[in-house]
Protein backbone atom coordinates (compact mmCIF):
# COMPACT_ATOMS: atom_id res chain seq x y z
CA UNK A 1 0.00 0.00 0.00
CA UNK A 2 1.70 3.66 -0.97
CA UNK A 3 2.06 5.67 1.73
CA UNK A 4 -0.24 8.43 2.78
CA UNK A 5 1.20 11.41 1.55
CA UNK A 6 -0.14 14.53 3.47
CA UNK A 7 2.16 17.13 2.00
CA UNK A 8 4.30 17.44 -1.08
CA UNK A 9 6.06 20.27 -2.60
CA UNK A 10 7.25 19.85 -6.52
CA UNK A 11 9.15 22.45 -8.21
CA UNK A 12 8.89 24.77 -4.88
CA UNK A 13 10.29 28.28 -5.68
CA UNK A 14 9.53 31.84 -3.08
CA UNK A 15 11.12 34.93 -4.49
CA UNK A 16 10.43 37.82 -2.54
CA UNK A 17 11.88 40.43 -4.66
CA UNK A 18 14.28 40.74 -7.57
CA UNK A 19 17.63 40.01 -5.49
CA UNK A 20 15.95 37.14 -3.00
CA UNK A 21 15.04 34.45 -3.85
CA UNK A 22 14.06 32.39 -0.48
CA UNK A 23 13.54 28.77 -1.51
CA UNK A 24 14.01 27.52 -5.28
CA UNK A 25 13.36 23.98 -6.66
CA UNK A 26 12.25 21.72 -3.28
CA UNK A 27 10.93 18.95 -4.10
CA UNK A 28 9.49 16.74 -0.77
CA UNK A 29 7.12 14.38 0.25
CA UNK A 30 5.63 13.99 3.37
CA UNK A 31 4.03 11.21 4.98
CA UNK A 32 0.57 11.19 7.25
CA UNK A 33 2.14 10.86 11.27
CA UNK A 34 5.96 11.37 10.40
CA UNK A 35 8.14 14.02 12.09
CA UNK A 36 10.30 15.84 9.84
CA UNK A 37 12.85 18.53 11.00
CA UNK A 38 14.70 20.76 8.77
CA UNK A 39 17.97 21.97 9.01
CA UNK A 40 20.26 24.21 7.10
CA UNK A 41 22.45 27.74 7.56
CA UNK A 42 20.45 30.40 8.80
CA UNK A 43 18.48 32.51 5.94
CA UNK A 44 18.58 29.33 4.08
CA UNK A 45 14.47 29.02 4.09
CA UNK A 46 13.18 26.91 6.20
CA UNK A 47 10.86 29.30 8.12
CA UNK A 48 9.96 30.27 4.62
CA UNK A 49 8.97 26.93 3.50
CA UNK A 50 6.81 26.47 6.74
CA UNK A 51 4.95 29.85 5.92
CA UNK A 52 4.67 28.07 2.50
CA UNK A 53 2.85 25.46 3.93
CA UNK A 54 0.64 26.78 6.63
CA UNK A 55 -0.62 29.20 3.56
CA UNK A 56 0.37 32.07 5.54
CA UNK A 57 2.35 33.60 2.19
CA UNK A 58 2.26 32.38 -1.41
CA UNK A 59 4.49 30.41 -3.81
CA UNK A 60 6.10 32.20 -6.84
CA UNK A 61 6.63 29.20 -8.33
CA UNK A 62 5.74 25.01 -8.10
CA UNK A 63 2.77 22.57 -6.92
CA UNK A 64 2.87 22.46 -3.24
CA UNK A 65 -0.35 19.97 -1.48
CA UNK A 66 -1.81 19.32 0.80
CA UNK A 67 -4.00 16.11 0.91
CA UNK A 68 -4.07 16.46 -2.90
CA UNK A 69 -5.12 20.32 -2.73
CA UNK A 70 -3.10 23.18 -3.45
CA UNK A 71 -2.35 25.86 -0.64
CA UNK A 72 -4.41 28.74 -1.65
CA UNK A 73 -4.60 30.34 2.29
CA UNK A 74 -4.70 29.47 5.81
CA UNK A 75 -5.92 25.97 6.44
CA UNK A 76 -8.10 24.97 9.77
CA UNK A 77 -6.16 21.19 9.53
CA UNK A 78 -2.67 23.52 10.09
CA UNK A 79 -1.58 24.72 12.74
CA UNK A 80 2.16 26.91 13.51
CA UNK A 81 4.30 27.51 16.69
CA UNK A 82 7.06 30.03 16.43
CA UNK A 83 10.19 30.40 18.73
CA UNK A 84 8.55 33.29 20.90
CA UNK A 85 5.35 31.49 22.57
CA UNK A 86 3.27 35.21 21.93
CA UNK A 87 1.51 35.02 24.47
CA UNK A 88 -1.37 37.39 25.38
CA UNK A 89 0.39 39.17 28.75
CA UNK A 90 -3.39 40.37 29.80
CA UNK A 91 -4.39 36.89 29.71
CA UNK A 92 -4.20 33.46 31.89
CA UNK A 93 -2.18 30.43 30.29
CA UNK A 94 -5.91 28.58 30.23
CA UNK A 95 -7.22 32.21 28.41
CA UNK A 96 -4.17 32.01 26.02
CA UNK A 97 -5.14 28.61 25.19
CA UNK A 98 -8.63 29.38 24.57
CA UNK A 99 -8.12 31.75 22.12
CA UNK A 100 -8.18 29.95 18.83
CA UNK A 101 -11.99 29.00 19.47
CA UNK A 102 -12.73 32.68 21.09
CA UNK A 103 -11.46 33.41 17.36
CA UNK A 104 -13.78 30.88 15.83
CA UNK A 105 -16.46 31.94 18.35
CA UNK A 106 -16.52 28.17 19.85
CA UNK A 107 -15.96 28.69 23.11
CA UNK A 108 -18.41 25.89 25.00
CA UNK A 109 -17.64 23.71 28.04
CA UNK A 110 -16.24 21.03 25.35
CA UNK A 111 -13.60 23.74 24.13
CA UNK A 112 -12.84 24.39 28.15
CA UNK A 113 -12.34 21.33 28.74
CA UNK A 114 -10.05 20.39 26.01
CA UNK A 115 -8.35 23.36 27.09
CA UNK A 116 -7.83 22.44 30.52
CA UNK A 117 -6.46 18.89 29.47
CA UNK A 118 -3.90 20.17 27.11
CA UNK A 119 -2.64 22.21 29.78
CA UNK A 120 -2.46 19.44 31.83
CA UNK A 121 -0.87 17.27 29.25
CA UNK A 122 1.77 19.61 28.26
CA UNK A 123 2.85 19.51 32.46
CA UNK A 124 0.93 22.15 33.37
CA UNK A 125 -1.38 21.21 36.14
CA UNK A 126 -2.04 23.84 38.73
CA UNK A 127 -0.69 26.84 36.49
CA UNK A 128 -4.04 27.13 34.19
CA UNK A 129 -5.09 30.75 36.06
CA UNK A 130 -1.04 31.84 35.94
CA UNK A 131 -0.40 35.04 33.97
CA UNK A 132 3.07 35.19 31.22
CA UNK A 133 4.39 37.28 34.01
CA UNK A 134 4.48 34.66 36.36
CA UNK A 135 5.63 31.55 34.48
CA UNK A 136 9.48 30.68 33.18
CA UNK A 137 9.92 30.93 29.35
CA UNK A 138 9.69 27.43 29.12
CA UNK A 139 6.45 27.36 30.83
CA UNK A 140 5.31 29.97 28.05
CA UNK A 141 6.20 27.74 25.42
CA UNK A 142 4.26 24.98 26.82
CA UNK A 143 1.07 27.12 26.97
CA UNK A 144 1.95 27.99 23.43
CA UNK A 145 2.27 24.14 22.50
CA UNK A 146 -1.48 23.83 24.24
CA UNK A 147 -2.80 26.69 22.22
CA UNK A 148 -1.49 24.98 19.05
CA UNK A 149 -2.95 21.43 20.20
CA UNK A 150 -6.56 23.28 21.20
CA UNK A 151 -6.57 24.35 17.63
CA UNK A 152 -7.36 20.38 16.56
CA UNK A 153 -4.84 20.97 14.00
CA UNK A 154 -3.02 17.66 12.76
CA UNK A 155 -0.27 19.11 10.83
CA UNK A 156 1.69 20.79 13.00
CA UNK A 157 4.48 23.40 11.91
CA UNK A 158 7.15 24.69 14.85
CA UNK A 159 9.54 26.85 14.13
CA UNK A 160 12.44 26.97 16.37
CA UNK A 161 10.02 26.76 19.54
CA UNK A 162 12.64 25.96 21.25
CA UNK A 163 15.62 27.78 20.46
CA UNK A 164 16.12 30.24 23.29
CA UNK A 165 15.28 27.91 26.04
CA UNK A 166 18.23 26.44 28.02
CA UNK A 167 19.49 23.32 27.07
CA UNK A 168 17.73 20.77 30.04
CA UNK A 169 14.35 22.76 29.40
CA UNK A 170 15.00 21.93 25.72
CA UNK A 171 15.81 18.45 25.93
CA UNK A 172 12.52 18.35 28.51
CA UNK A 173 10.21 19.85 26.10
CA UNK A 174 11.28 17.27 23.40
CA UNK A 175 10.52 14.73 24.97
CA UNK A 176 7.13 16.22 25.54
CA UNK A 177 6.46 16.74 22.24
CA UNK A 178 7.46 13.55 21.08
CA UNK A 179 5.17 12.17 23.81
CA UNK A 180 2.10 14.42 22.60
CA UNK A 181 2.61 13.53 18.67
CA UNK A 182 3.05 9.81 18.98
CA UNK A 183 0.93 7.99 16.63
CA UNK A 184 -0.34 8.15 13.31
CA UNK A 185 -3.04 10.60 13.14
CA UNK A 186 -0.21 13.92 13.95
CA UNK A 187 1.82 15.34 11.02
CA UNK A 188 4.56 17.13 12.25
CA UNK A 189 7.42 19.86 11.03
CA UNK A 190 10.13 21.45 13.12
CA UNK A 191 12.58 23.65 12.17
CA UNK A 192 16.13 23.87 14.12
CA UNK A 193 19.53 24.58 14.13
CA UNK A 194 20.57 21.94 16.36
CA UNK A 195 21.72 18.72 14.55
CA UNK A 196 21.44 16.50 17.60
CA UNK A 197 17.58 17.87 18.33
CA UNK A 198 16.61 17.42 14.17
CA UNK A 199 17.85 13.78 14.73
CA UNK A 200 16.64 13.01 17.93
CA UNK A 201 13.06 14.15 16.84
CA UNK A 202 12.90 12.87 13.84
CA UNK A 203 11.66 10.57 11.73
CA UNK A 204 13.39 12.14 8.60
CA UNK A 205 15.92 15.08 8.58
CA UNK A 206 15.53 17.96 5.65
CA UNK A 207 18.97 19.05 5.14
CA UNK A 208 19.00 22.89 3.52
CA UNK A 209 21.23 24.61 1.37
CA UNK A 210 21.99 28.32 1.56
CA UNK A 211 19.85 30.60 -0.27
CA UNK A 212 18.26 29.85 -2.57
CA UNK A 213 16.70 26.70 -0.04
CA UNK A 214 16.48 23.54 -1.83
CA UNK A 215 16.16 20.40 0.00
CA UNK A 216 19.92 18.42 -0.94
CA UNK A 217 18.84 15.29 1.13
CA UNK A 218 16.63 13.65 2.97
CA UNK A 219 17.85 11.44 5.67
CA UNK A 220 15.72 8.71 7.30
CA UNK A 221 16.24 8.10 10.78
CA UNK A 222 16.30 4.41 11.70
CA UNK A 223 16.59 4.49 15.90
CA UNK A 224 14.22 2.91 18.26
CA UNK A 225 11.42 4.80 19.91
CA UNK A 226 10.68 5.73 21.97
CA UNK A 227 13.32 7.88 22.35
CA UNK A 228 15.68 8.96 25.42
CA UNK A 229 18.56 11.13 26.14
CA UNK A 230 21.05 8.05 26.58
CA UNK A 231 21.00 7.43 22.64
CA UNK A 232 22.43 10.35 21.42
CA UNK A 233 26.09 8.75 22.54
CA UNK A 234 25.50 5.79 20.71
CA UNK A 235 27.51 5.20 17.56
CA UNK A 236 24.17 4.85 15.31
CA UNK A 237 23.17 8.49 16.22
CA UNK A 238 26.84 9.84 15.82
CA UNK A 239 26.61 8.29 12.10
CA UNK A 240 23.43 10.38 11.47
CA UNK A 241 24.85 13.61 12.86
CA UNK A 242 27.77 13.18 11.04
CA UNK A 243 25.26 12.68 7.73
CA UNK A 244 23.94 15.40 8.23
CA UNK A 245 26.93 17.46 8.79
CA UNK A 246 28.75 15.87 5.31
CA UNK A 247 25.77 17.13 3.35
CA UNK A 248 26.05 20.53 5.06
CA UNK A 249 29.20 20.84 4.57
CA UNK A 250 28.84 19.69 0.67
CA UNK A 251 26.99 23.01 0.61
CA UNK A 252 27.88 25.69 3.14
CA UNK A 253 31.01 26.78 1.53
CA UNK A 254 32.36 28.86 4.43
CA UNK A 255 29.04 29.91 5.42
CA UNK A 256 27.79 29.92 8.63
CA UNK A 257 24.96 27.59 10.34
Amino acid sequence: MAEDIVISGSGLRKQFNENVIAVEDANFTIPRGSFISLVGPSGCGKSTLLRLISGLIEKSEGDLLVRSNEVVGPRSDIGMMFQKAVLLDWRTSIENVLLPDEIRGTIDTDAKKRAWDHLQLVGLKDFEFSFPRQLSGGMQQRVALARLLQTGADIMLLDEPFGALDEFTRERLNDELLRIVEGPDITTLFVTHNIQEAIYLADQVFVMTPRPGRIAAQIKIDLPTPRNIDMTTTPEFNNYVQQVRDVLSGHLDGQPL
